[in-house]
């Protein structure tokens, strides 16, 4: 049974696609002086972002993070919204008694200001961001770190995330996995790294676990 759902947090929970292409058109074209266009910047959305800065320029990497901070979190109000349905269906596993987690890339801090401006907040006690690990995603260490927090093991747990990165880390930690379709590398792309479970929208996850059993709040806490 599972009683422990990990999530990652941009193009999964939170919309951010069209912030981190703006985020990264402004610190590219600063740092470049290059026009990328948006087939171009997808590669680059999924990794660290070091990692993505460094395929780029490896001499420019670290100011390129330094501008590309700076501007994303000064425009996180602007683009930052929830997903269709995910407040709710958040809201609902909590109060089920779910464990839940958010598992990131993202800085922990930069991670918590798009679930507090999208009212998630208080549905996640732990959270996972690329400060708090040796090893990023597809490395199972941030997953399995998340569920040591939650005092849970990966039989009862399920890893979803929008990106090949979370689906192969949620396989190599030995938990089940959910792709998202609205995923913006696409539902196919997504599907060829076998994810246990589609999503067409999170609220999906409920008749997945089965939530509107009598028995499942009493069994939960």
């Amino acid at each position: 049974m599972i009683t422990t759902l990990l999530f990652d947090l941009d193009g999964t929970l939170i919309d951010t696609n069209a912030l981190i292409i703006a985020s990264f058109t402004h610190t590219l074209k600063k740092h470049t002086k290059k026009d990328y266009t948006k087939e171009e910047i997808l590669p680059f959305i999924g990794p660290p972002l070091i990692e993505s800065l460094t395929s780029i320029d490896p001499s420019q990497a670290e100011a390129m993070m330094d501008t590309y901070r700076e501007h994303n979190i000064g425009e996180h109000e602007t683009y930052v919204k929830a997903y269709p349905t995910v407040v709710d269906t958040i809201k609902r596993l909590h109060e089920l008694g779910y464990k839940l987690a958010i598992v990131t890339t993202k800085m922990t801090d930069t991670a918590r200001l798009g679930l507090e401006i999208t009212g998630l907040t208080p549905y996640f006690d732990v959270i996972i961001g690329l400060n708090e690990v040796d090893h990023a995603k597809p490395h199972p260490e941030p997953v399995l770190k998340a569920l040591d927090a939650l005092g849970e093991t990966p039989i009862h747990a399920l890893m979803v995330g929008d990106n090949s990165h979370d689906i192969e880390a949620g396989q190599n930690a030995g938990t089940k996995t959910a792709g998202v379709s609205w995923t913006i590398k696409g539902k196919d792309f997504l599907a060829s790294f076998k994810p246990d479970y589609m999503l067409e929208e999170l609220k999906d996850l409920l008749a997945i676990l089965e939530v509107d059993s009598c028995d499942k709040q009493n069994d939960l806490k």
